[in-house]
């Protein structure tokens, strides 16, 4: 399409969209823009740029959660393990006391 003596293609792309007005035109293909040094939609490619990275880190973020996950899961079964064992010692400190008990009574028996 020729508007106003410039070219433009009719595709655009996310960060620089075809424009039909000649004013708003890629400074590449309009020869009277040229002075503009930054583009004007800066802030899309950045933020662009930040979805990128944070696509990146999915990843890292997931190890991080699935490490944090099997910590606490771990945490619990020493927690679990210990209270096994302080029954199995409670029910072993009984038994020996009934047998000190029974030694007690026997002694006083004879």
């Amino acid at each position: 399409m020729n508007l106003g003596g410039t070219y433009t293609s009719s595709t655009g792309t996310i960060d620089r969209p075809a424009q039909r007005d000649p004013q708003k035109q890629d400074p590449m293909n309009n020869p009277s823009l040229t002075d503009t040094t930054a583009p004007t939609n800066s802030g899309v490619i950045e933020s662009r740029q930040n979805r990128t990275r944070e696509m990146q880190l999915i990843p890292e973020a997931l190890a991080r959660a699935h490490m944090q996950q099997r910590l606490q899961e771990a945490e619990s079964e020493r927690k679990a393990q210990r209270l096994v064992a302080a029954r199995r010692m409670q029910r072993r400190a009984e038994r020996a006391s009934l047998r000190a008990r029974r030694a007690l009574a026997m002694a006083v028996m004879q």
